[in-house]
């Protein structure tokens, strides 16, 4: 399993993420994860939309997988229903 999370600089969601993600990776639930910082790759909320298939207004964008969870709230949510806090590999 991988996620990737596409963020903004200074967003505090976004850095709730990458902190989940951390903890997966380092408990071996996850392969790995991937920041992108928006800002930085040029990429607009409305390409986010595109690849998304709905309008993005919040960051993080996060996906598992190939697929779209949402944003921090969802991907913790996913954790929780997936019970994959506690989850070892």
């Amino acid at each position: 399993m991988f996620v990737a999370i596409f963020g903004r600089p200074g967003c505090g969601f976004c850095m709730r993420a990458i902190q989940l993600a951390k903890v997966l990776e380092s408990r071996g639930v996850i392969e790995g994860y991937r920041y992108t910082d928006i800002h930085a790759e040029g990429i607009t909320k409305d390409d986010l939309a595109r690849t998304i298939g709905k309008p993005v207004h919040t960051v993080p964008q996060i996906f598992v997988d190939d697929s779209h969870v949402g944003g921090f709230t969802e991907f913790d949510q996913y954790v929780r229903d997936n019970d994959l806090k506690s989850a070892t590999a």
